[in-house]
């Protein structure tokens, strides 16, 4: 006859594992004897109108009832303000054989890009002009640009 195919680390195992099963089975029928008792109370921590962590509940006479529809939950609008779009500036550079410059708005100090193309008339280093702003391929572009 052969011997048992059960070892010594193989009865040890089971020993284990029947030992936490009746572990668990008892933990289970100490819950049901006593539900109050549960460790989920003892975790609960309220939060008082100062933002301080306690463990006793709020009054709730101090409640505060608050309108949902007064929420806003994304940036509040704007009032649209009409801008006036022809700004004044001097021109701070311009070079007529590349054909391209910049202007500096007078009330931003900005910077701004001008083609040839945006000009009306001729305009030289150091003018006082008036223009728009268009958005162009790397940014705000002047257009329409007149000396003042």
């Amino acid at each position: 006859m052969a011997k048992s195919q059960q070892t010594f680390g193989k009865k040890e195992k089971e020993k284990k594992r029947l030992q936490k099963r009746k572990e668990k089975q008892q933990k289970l029928e100490e819950r049901k004897a006593n539900p109050k008792s549960s460790k989920l109370d003892d975790m609960i921590a309220y939060v008082d109108e100062f933002g301080n962590i306690s463990d006793t509940p709020p009054d709730p006479t101090k409640k505060k009832k608050i309108n949902a529809e007064t929420i806003e939950i994304s940036i509040p609008k704007q009032e649209h303000v009409e801008e006036d779009p022809i700004k004044k500036g001097r021109v701070d550079f311009f070079d007529s054989s590349k054909g391209f410059g910049f202007i500096i708005e007078q009330d931003t100090k900005e910077r701004f890009f001008v083609h040839v193309n945006g000009l009306t008339e001729e305009v030289v280093e150091g003018n006082q002009v008036s223009f728009e702003l268009e958005q162009g391929l790397k940014g705000l572009n002047a257009v329409r640009v007149k000396k003042i």
